[in-house]
């Protein structure tokens, strides 16, 4: 008998499931190209921006279109879930976003030549738009935004085509081109890493600006702080201190990316509705005569018992100074500051103007210039208000005008439009959830409602009666206060509750509201075991 005849494959057999398997692959490979692709990009948006634009690059300038668009709900939300670290998760799902997006790229390209390399052409004209809408674009941010997009699009074709065959198909063949393949998608993500290293070394370092500033040394004060009264810090353990680090203070805004503003070319300028218009250098604010004082910032998002809030010593200027030089006009009212990255808040002209508030143009904090993060070279303390209706960062005009005429950023988003601080107080120890001994128990936290000041704390465990708590002297009436007292608790689940009460008598609410839109109210409660 002869050899039976060869038979065709059947569907499905060991040379069909190599082909799909073949083109499963591929396909992986071409998405993981056009993500490569994508993140090289951004790292060559990112690398020139550190370099010609430090202010603003791409990435910077979609996150503040995103935190520009976005209705208030979801910043309330970001800020309430991840509170300081809420610019690190934006940036993390931007960068999720523009990895998948590449991935489609890199499938599209695989698809039909050119595919590809036009989404990734058009992911960088989202950042080009994006960045157009800044108030920092310049000629050098743009082409950041250009080079982002050109890099991505030349990328994603490059590497997609040397994954497919140069020749038709055959076990050599394939293997040779899979293997060129490899070796440019290596060298991509050596540049990647080399880039992102750079990246990283660049954007911390901010060159010049960071050298100007370790370089200087603030003016003596004409006015130093008074001395912190002995009586004011309690050295409770656990307690929150008197003075917040400059590493420990909170930081909310809207810059995305730190804003590296160079003092040399820094100018203030007072417009507006003013008799006479002013500008304001560098030089010239350093030899005012500066003042130094403890004022205690708070920020309109912190829940009741939460952290956004932190006292430092501010070295500045008392804006009342500016503003007295250039004669403001009647029916102003409020004065609209700018940030470098186009912030603007709307601050009571009163209150700015006002011989008995230390709101000032600070230059320093903590006896050091101003750390980059919190508005270097020159920003606004003013106590008594929430920050984000005077807590401008990277300052640089004082608009006088109305409430009337115009509106701030958060007022044009549902806050209200003057934000007064609240009274408010924490408890710091016990932490809620602790196990502590039955018996006698230590109880500590803060309490601030600046320029009013405080007069009392209470506590109270579970719905007993309030309990006098002892009362630090505090530093000024326009800082927290410490305080601390003594429970006695048997076994069991327990809650304990703190209130203030102001320097004019006023008793702090314990009607429970949110921060939005003028701030949160109630008392801090915390459950605690007695064991």
């Amino acid at each position: 008998m002869g050899a039976p005849e060869p038979r065709d494959p059947e569907p499905g057999g060991p040379e069909r499931r190599g082909t799909v398997h073949g083109r499963d692959r591929t396909r992986l490979w071409a998405a993981v190209a056009g993500a490569a692709a994508a993140a090289a990009g951004v790292l060559a948006g990112e690398l020139g921006a550190g370099l010609v634009s430090p202010s603003l690059s791409p990435v910077s300038a979609v996150g503040g279109a995103v935190v520009d668009l976005a209705p208030s709900a979801a910043k309330d939300w970001a800020i309430a879930a991840f509170g300081t670290a809420d610019k690190l998760f934006l940036v993390s799902v931007i960068a999720a976003a523009v990895v998948a997006l590449g991935a489609v790229a890199g499938l599209l390209e695989l698809r039909r030549r050119g595919a590809g390399a036009w989404l990734a052409a058009g992911i960088g004209a989202v950042g080009l738009a994006a960045v157009a809408t800044r108030a920092q674009a310049t000629p050098a941010a743009w082409l950041c935004a250009l080079a982002a997009g050109a890099v991505a699009a030349g990328l994603v074709r490059w590497l997609v085509a040397r994954l497919r065959p140069a020749a038709p198909p055959a076990v050599a063949a394939s293997a040779l081109d899979r293997r060129r393949f490899f070796r440019a998608l290596a060298g991509t993500a050596g540049a990647i890493a080399l880039g992102g290293a750079l990246t990283a070394v660049v954007r911390g370092a901010s060159l010049a600006v960071t050298a100007a500033r370790d370089a200087l040394r603030l003016p003596v004060p004409a006015d130093p702080a008074p001395p912190v009264p002995s009586a004011a810090e309690l050295r409770v353990s656990g307690i929150t201190p008197l003075v917040t680090p400059n590493r420990d203070f909170y930081r909310i805004d809207t810059a995305l990316v730190v804003p590296s503003v160079d003092p040399g070319r820094w100018r203030l300028t007072v417009t507006g509705k003013v008799e006479e218009p002013v500008t304001l250098t560098w030089d010239e604010l350093l030899a005012a005569p500066l003042v130094e004082r403890h004022i205690t910032l708070a920020c309109v998002s912190n829940p009741v018992g939460g952290d956004l809030v932190g006292n430092a010593r501010w070295l500045g200027w008392p804006v009342r100074e500016l503003l007295a030089r250039s004669r403001p006009k009647d029916g102003a009212d409020m004065v609209l500051s700018r940030s470098v990255d186009g912030f603007t808040a709307g601050t009571p002209l009163e209150v700015l103007t006002d011989e008995g508030t230390d709101a000032l143009l600070a230059v320093g904090m903590n006896g050091e210039p101003l750390p980059p993060e919190h508005g270097f070279p020159v920003r606004l303390v003013v106590p008594g208000l929430y920050g984000y209706v005077s807590a401008t960062k990277w300052v640089t005009e004082l608009r006088v005008t109305s409430f009337a005429e115009e509106k701030a950023y958060w007022s044009t988003r549902g806050w209200s439009e003057r934000g007064p601080v609240k009274t408010a107080s924490r408890i710091d120890v016990p932490r809620r959830g602790a196990r502590v001994p039955a018996g006698v128990l230590a109880v500590g936290g803060v309490a601030w409602a600046q320029h009013r000041g405080i007069s009392a704390v209470q506590v109270r465990a579970d719905d007993g009666e309030w309990q006098p708590a002892r009362l630090g002297t505090g530093i000024s009436r326009d800082t927290w206060y410490q305080w601390a007292a003594e429970v006695t608790l048997a076994p069991g689940t327990h809650r304990l509750s703190v209130r203030a009460v102001d320097g004019t008598g006023e008793v702090q609410t314990g009607q429970a509201a949110p921060p939005a839109p003028d701030g949160a109210t109630g008392h801090h409660t915390i459950t605690i075991e007695a064991t």
